[in-house]
């Protein structure tokens, strides 16, 4: 995987190949302007770079759906989708065992297409509008697939709703978007819709993939009805209706017209929808993708589809680079899919086994829970194969740093047998010894992480960018990588960090670039902001919602894209001479002590999870107060991210005191409170200053996760819903005059 491949002498850069791009390679704005919209049914202009990436010549305006004709033409046998259907039930934690790959149900890139048009028509045939949105919901498989590009390819906006949204927060998001259709799942997924009928007077049809809807309408109050298909009779419904219908709809599509609405995980608030145009997600998928190490064969890649396809990333990685690759360069992408309870039940290292991906993006608290587990299981390797084991990561370290940025790529004495002995081994054991490219976005990671699995001798390549910048806007490469930073700008797209006016986004003056990333002064910290041609086209505005709503999303655009085309991430960080780009904070997360003081909590807490690994989530609270407290959770069987897990502590956690094997036991343990107090205490002395010192601190009973609440479905912390959940506590922890304050339900 990347850097650590089995050729000596690998190469890496000693800046990022982003230094000294030329002016004439990003893209043109006008001095001033407006460079957004908030209506749906717009077409905004596509802004090219005179050379380079961003340009007409080496990337030419098309839409999604013409990437899509070209796909099924050009590898129309080739497989595009794989699932395993007709598994038995789960028990308990027993999973069954991987279908064998002939027993596996799939889609030729032609037959995927052709359903797509089916469903494409079928929407047409119930009253589906040009422009107008239809709302998928449920786990990722090929129905999802064809729902999204079947919306697409009759002129819709695919809105996707996570599978873990609440039936408030799945009503709000069909309401918002103007929802003609619902693709949906199983019945759970079809109850929102049923029970906030009346508050959905645009929806017409509720389609169903993997459930026998029992009705097959559904009568609102005023006696209006929604129709309910099976997923069979909609795409016969497709066949009887007129194939030139959808050709006028392909005909009048426009790579600035919007394909994809993204609704944002929101840790606060309603999410605003990010309005994708097609134009956004070609360029978007063709300048990750060229920089990757694939593609360039006549051979099958292989993606293994789990993360959430109504987040960017799940869009752009599983859905739409399988039609750039198949449309645009030799090879194709497999996309096979993992089954719905793998990240709850842990079993998602079953597929990866199974599928051998040879791409593989994990949101950071995936890698972490991979990293928890091996380490786990090398605490129980004693003797000679805890020497070789210990022996052989060592070489893999050693080589993996090489491979950051500067350094000689090259392999240490002894590499090469460390790897036949144990590394590739383990490689194998977690079903990435195929895999040429290992990437980590939509939340912060820890250089702890990127160490313990570059021990491993796999390079995990950073990927930082948001829901309004199409995904990505830096990247790493294995020729260009460093841990801890976020990578470097995109070919074509303009990476900058500004001083920016608090109460005017227009008001801004560009930092110098440090000379180090890693020990950056605050002078030449700023908000990071970027330009190109995969900014969004606004946020969208419903006028029936009423005028009030749409000045609100106006005016949170305008909040977002300045006068310069400049989209503002609210992330604060900097930018080095070498080109790579590092955050250190976020604007929204930063604790402001009582007397002012700027605090930025990740940098802390990641330092006290790496100092105590059984330490699962920690959270700092200390915004306008005299000093901080924290609160976190412990490492416990079952958590997943996913699911909060139980109360029996596992792995590091278990070591911490003999015989303390719950939340419950090491709450009320001297050793183990002594323990956490400890590393606090050296986390405050590596503190920037006195207020950014932890003062006192509380085990909570339960981990985070997303069922509860505390996570969005990438995984990212929810701060204000940690701080409401736990509010009463909290204050009182802030009177206590103890450091450690035993959890209590208030």
């Amino acid at each position: 995987m990347g850097c650590s491949s089995s050729t000596p002498g690998s190469v890496v850069l000693a800046q990022a190949p982003s230094v000294n791009t030329p002016a004439d390679h990003y893209v043109e704005y006008e001095e001033k302007g407006s460079f957004y919209t908030c209506d749906g049914t717009d077409e905004v202009k596509v802004r090219f770079a005179p050379k380079g990436a961003a340009s007409e010549q080496t990337c030419p305006a098309q839409t999604l759906t013409s990437l899509f004709q070209q796909a099924a033409s050009s590898k129309k046998d080739k497989i595009a989708l794989r699932v395993e259907r007709s598994l038995p039930a789960v028990d308990g934690k027993k999973w069954p065992p991987a279908l064998p790959d002939d027993q596996w149900t799939t889609w030729t890139y032609q037959q995927y297409y052709d359903d797509s048009a089916k469903l494409g028509r079928a929407l047409i045939s119930v009253g589906h509008k040009h422009f107008d949105a239809v709302n998928i919901y449920g786990f990722n498989s090929p129905e999802w697939f064809i729902s999204q590009m079947g919306a697409i390819l009759a002129g819709g906006k695919a809105a996707g709703i996570y599978p873990s949204d609440t039936p408030e927060q799945v009503c709000f998001k069909a309401k918002h978007s103007g929802a003609s259709v619902a693709l949906v799942e199983n019945e759970n997924n079809l109850k929102p819709f049923a029970l906030f009928k009346d508050d959905l007077p645009n929806l017409k049809a509720i389609i169903c993939w993997a459930h026998e809807p029992k009705e097959d309408k559904i009568v609102r109050s005023d006696g209006t009805e929604i129709l309910v298909y099976k997923w069979a009779d909609f795409l016969k419904l497709g066949e009887q209706t007129e194939l030139a219908q959808l050709d006028a709809r392909i005909a009048v599509q426009k790579p600035g017209h919007c394909c994809t609405l993204i609704y944002t995980s929101g840790t606060t608030g309603n999410p605003k929808a990010v309005m994708i145009s097609h134009d956004n997600i070609v360029f978007e998928a063709k300048c990750v993708l060229d920089l990757m190490p694939v593609l360039n064969e006549p051979v099958a890649e292989r993606i293994l589809s789990y993360l959430p396809l109504s987040h960017v990333a799940g869009l752009l990685v599983d859905i739409v680079s399988g039609i750039y690759a198949a449309s645009s360069t030799p090879s194709w992408i497999e996309v096979s899919f993992a089954r719905p309870y793998d990240l709850k039940i842990g079993s998602i290292g079953d597929r990866l086994r199974s599928v051998k991906p040879t791409v593989f993006l994990g949101v950071p608290r995936v890698w972490e829970k991979i990293a928890e587990k091996m380490k786990a299981l090398g605490a129980t390797i004693t003797g000679l194969k805890k020497k070789v084991s210990t022996w052989a990561k060592q070489k893999g370290l050693e080589h993996s740093r090489n491979c950051l940025l500067g350094g000689s790529g090259e392999f240490p004495s002894g590499y090469s047998r460390a790897d036949k002995i144990v590394l590739s081994k383990v490689k194998h054991g977690l079903g990435l010894s195929e895999c040429k490219i290992g990437l980590t976005g939509a939340a912060p990671i820890t250089s702890d992480t990127l160490e313990y699995f570059g021990s491993l001798g796999i390079m995990i390549n950073e990927v930082y960018g948001m829901s309004e910048c199409t995904g990505a806007t830096t990247v790493s490469t294995d020729e260009a990588h460093s841990w801890g930073s976020c990578g470097w700008e995109l070919p074509g797209s303009e990476v900058r960090v500004f001083t920016v006016d608090p109460d005017d986004i227009n008001i801004k003056k560009e930092c110098e670039k440090c000379d180090d990333i890693f020990a950056c002064p605050e002078s030449q910290q700023g908000e990071i902001c970027y330009r190109g041609r995969h900014i969004m086209m606004g946020y969208l505005a419903n006028p029936d919602l009423g005028e009030e709503h749409v000045k609100e999303i106006q005016k949170k655009t305008a909040d977002a894209i300045d006068a310069e085309g400049w989209l503002h991430s609210g992330d604060k960080g900097c930018l080095g001479k070498n080109g790579m780009l590092k955050i250190t904070g976020r604007y929204k997360e930063l604790i402001i002590g009582a007397g002012g003081e700027n605090i930025a909590p990740v940098p802390i807490e990641d330092l006290a999870k790496k100092l105590a690994p059984c330490i699962s989530n920690i959270m700092m609270i200390g915004d306008k107060r005299k000093f901080n407290v924290c609160v976190l959770t412990l490492t416990v069987e079952g958590a997943t991210g996913e699911v909060p897990g139980g109360n029996n502590l596992v792995g590091a956690a278990l070591e911490v005191s003999p015989g303390i094997t719950t939340i419950d036991g090491a709450s009320a343990d001297d050793k183990f409170i002594t323990y956490l107090y400890d590393i606090l205490k050296q986390v405050n002395k590596q503190a920037p200053n006195n207020a950014a010192c932890i003062q006192k601190f509380t085990i909570l009973p339960v981990d985070f996760s997303v069922e509860t609440e505390e996570l969005t479905p990438t995984l990212k912390l929810k701060r204000g819903v940690v701080d409401a959940k736990h509010k009463a506590f909290i204050d009182a922890m802030f009177e206590s005059k103890e450091s450690y304050v035993p959890y209590k339900k208030m």
